[in-house]
């Protein structure tokens, strides 16, 4: 297209009502920040929605002020499975592989793909690239994926795969570049309307909080995290159909579920309710408890670093995880903690502190936009298997 020279990569992530997105050019064979980004909104009302947001992406390319030449569109999608363990380019077939993941991530999953498929066929001549949430969980030793289940459910698949590897690809790779050496034992915490913990050594993950699915672990916005297996069969036992106990796990349980009142946390910090009290004390516990854990897998802390909405602003949170880890080492310095607002890259630790305490903006789709870029640049298809 006339008027083009910067390099970019478009970075989608297509959920069931909105197409999130950014620029990234690159400059030297390097990504650097997002350029534009913004989310359309709407796309459940149909194939008229999805134009225009198709529009208003042409718009930023097309642009003589953006300068922009797209050379590839990078993906994010939720679950890969065990085959998925790098970015690919999403052809027919990969697509069609992705999509026997659908029930693993349905509030996810689907709508991921259809941004693929779309984008294919508003631009054929343009590479579409999946970039897998499980694939930074690969480097995750057997005792940490495997259930105590008989081994021929194991050789199905049914696993531990871990989620968010995106956004802790992205805090590992700030921290490293920032702080000059790799961040040792950390505990990274993805928190927002989903949530986790990620055990990190030296860049590698060895233990996440979420499982299978994106149900498992920490108690969530709608989702339940961590529940008895028993909870499940009795629900069966009492009539209840494997959709609608879907709906509970996924939509109508967590911080929603608890309080009665919102998914929200910032909502239920305002609130006065005892139910809102109770589902923060809820989602608060969890998290220090799963933390101990994390800790516990890599055998002592050197660094935490927070990120995800309720990560990079919730200053309450942050602090009574703070105090939990104390016998660790772990002292925030109170002033630095409640100016982290998730605008920067925030050291919020004190000078005492054995432990390294971080706030880092969220950014998957630099990530999944350096991860494209790596895969262009090898001039391959990708090979899928780590």
């Amino acid at each position: 297209m006339p008027g083009q020279r910067q390099p970019a990569i478009l970075s989608v992530n297509t959920g069931s009502s909105t197409l999130k997105y950014a620029f990234y050019p690159v400059r030297d064979g390097v990504v650097q920040s997002a350029s534009a980004a913004g989310v359309l909104e709407g796309l459940e009302t149909g194939e008229e929605a999805f134009q225009r947001a198709l529009a208003q992406l042409m718009a930023h390319i097309e642009s003589p002020a953006g300068a922009l030449r797209l050379e590839a569109v990078a993906h994010r999608v939720v679950h890969g499975g065990e085959l998925f363990r790098k970015a690919i380019l999403a052809d027919d077939r990969v697509i069609e592989a992705l999509a026997r993941y659908n029930p693993l991530a349905p509030l996810h999953q689907p709508h991921n793909l259809e941004g693929i498929r779309r984008l294919r066929a508003h631009w054929p001549g343009v590479p579409q690239i999946a970039c897998f949430d499980t694939a930074f969980h690969a480097s995750m030793p057997e005792r940490e994926y495997r259930f105590a289940l008989p081994e021929a459910l194991f050789l199905q698949g049914i696993r531990r795969y871990g989620f968010h590897g995106l956004s802790y690809r992205h805090v590992v790779d700030t921290l490293d570049a920032l702080r000059g050496r790799p961040t040792g034992r950390a505990l990274l915490a993805h928190l927002g309307s989903g949530a986790s913990l990620c055990a990190v050594r030296d860049g590698q993950s060895q233990a996440s909080t979420m499982g299978f699915t994106a149900l498992d672990g920490l108690m969530m916005g709608t989702r339940s995290g961590a529940l008895d297996p028993g909870v499940v069969l009795f629900l069966l036992q009492e009539g209840w159909a494997p959709g609608r106990i879907e709906r509970l796990l996924y939509r109508e349980s967590g911080l929603l579920g608890v309080s009665g009142l919102s998914a929200d946390l910032r909502v239920l910090r305002g609130s006065r309710d005892p139910a809102a009290a109770r589902a923060i004390d809820l989602f608060s516990a969890r998290l220090v408890r799963e933390a101990g854990g994390m800790a516990a897998v890599l055998g002592g802390l050197d660094l935490i670093a927070f990120t995800g909405g309720i990560g990079e602003h919730d200053v309450d949170l942050r602090r009574e995880v703070a105090e939990h880890l104390q016998h660790l080492g772990v002292h925030l310095d109170e002033d630095k903690n409640r100016a982290a607002r998730g605008d920067a890259v925030s050291a919020i630790h004190s000078p005492d502190s054995a432990v390294e305490v971080w706030v880092v903006p969220a950014d998957e789709g630099r990530a999944a936009a350096r991860e494209a870029w790596a895969l262009l640049d090898s001039g391959g298809r990708g090979d899928p298997v780590a």
